[in-house]
């Protein structure tokens, strides 16, 4: 008899259901949270310096304050890259992959100078495939409706290292996390908001942890072709009759984050866009309390419109969007 089955109920209500399909990143090291990634790669290589750009949520910086990470600070230029990539002894450089703009060429042009000191943050472009060379971050809850999640691909160098750490971590637990998504798959956003931000918090103080169960079995369910295919048809809709207004100079990937719409007066559509119920978020405020009006980091966190354009929404959604657009005459938009 199966030592096993003498410790399994056998019977009674059903649980969950259990999916059976493949994670898209089933290889990275499933942790509970982005910002975990980071932590886990802080104390696993000892992390002491690291660059970081202005254009960042204050998450990553409160991480680094918290592990006694010295910080140096680098700004951007209108193609999203930095303007200084100059390294330093036994600094690690953190570059963040904007809305999946930047070229995977970049990114090997600074592996040659950082090494395994490079560390990528795809929170804004799940669908990357990972350079197995480089320490890549990806995050789940932004493109997937699940209430927690994150994948790290370590350094294929020192993969063997963290691996060992990775198995000792305890599995994090979703049960408690799940009220605003199934509240809004239900009824509506609005009714739920508070718990999501309640979520959203709570992972500021969230130790470092495995992928829950229940997060881990969602991502085994998910159409990932679908859903690539999905995004990138709405992203080419929006990119094809918004692009001659658009100051960021994009270009189309498989599977984008949102599309970013960059205008003068961009915070003022903004406004008019959360009026009609077409929600987009404003990435970092605390940015323009650090960099001054002049700078690209600046007119992108205050007038960068992110439009969503996920697997919720086809064609007629996409096209709501461009005539609430093409409607704002102040903006000279006819």
């Amino acid at each position: 008899m199966s030592k096993d089955c003498k410790a399994k109920e056998i019977g009674g209500y059903f649980e969950f259901e259990q999916f059976y399909g493949q994670e898209y990143h089933s290889r990275g090291l499933s942790l509970n949270c982005g910002r975990n990634a980071l932590v886990f790669l802080i104390k696993g290589f000892g992390i002491k310096k690291i660059a970081l750009p202005y254009y960042l949520c204050d998450s990553v910086t409160d991480v680094c304050e918290k592990y006694n990470v010295s910080v140096r600070y680098y700004h951007i230029n209108d193609r999203l890259i930095p303007v200084d990539n100059e390294s330093c002894p036994e600094e690690y450089f953190y570059l963040v992959n904007y809305y999946g703009q930047i070229k995977e060429e970049y990114i090997s042009e600074l592996y040659k100078k950082y090494g395994d000191k490079l560390i990528i943050d795809n929170t804004q472009n799940f669908f990357a495939i990972p350079n197995l060379d480089v320490n890549t971050i990806y995050t789940c809850r932004k493109y997937f409706g699940v209430s927690d999640g994150a994948y790290l691909f370590p350094s294929k160098n020192k993969n063997d290292k963290i691996s060992k750490e990775y198995e000792n971590l305890p599995v994090d637990k979703s049960l408690m996390k799940m009220k605003h998504l199934l509240g809004r798959f239900e009824s509506g956003a609005e009714e739920f908001y508070l718990e999501y931000t309640k979520n959203e918090n709570s992972f500021a103080d969230a130790s470092i942890k495995k992928m829950s169960k229940i997060t881990k079995n969602l991502l085994k369910g998910i159409d990932y072709e679908r859903i690539k295919r999905k995004r990138t048809e709405n992203f080419n809709y929006l990119h094809y009759w918004l692009s001659k207004y658009n100051e960021l100079n994009i270009q189309s990937i498989e599977g984008p984050f949102m599309y970013p719409l960059l205008l003068n007066r961009g915070n003022e559509l903004r406004k008019k866009l959360i009026a009609k119920k077409i929600f987009c978020p404003m990435l970092w405020p605390e940015v323009c309390d650090k960099c001054p009006k002049n700078t690209i980091e600046y007119n992108l966190t205050h007038n960068l419109i992110l439009l969503p354009i996920d697997q919720r929404y086809g064609k007629s959604e996409m096209e709501y969007v461009v005539k609430i657009i093409n409607e704002v005459e102040s903006l000279g938009i006819s």
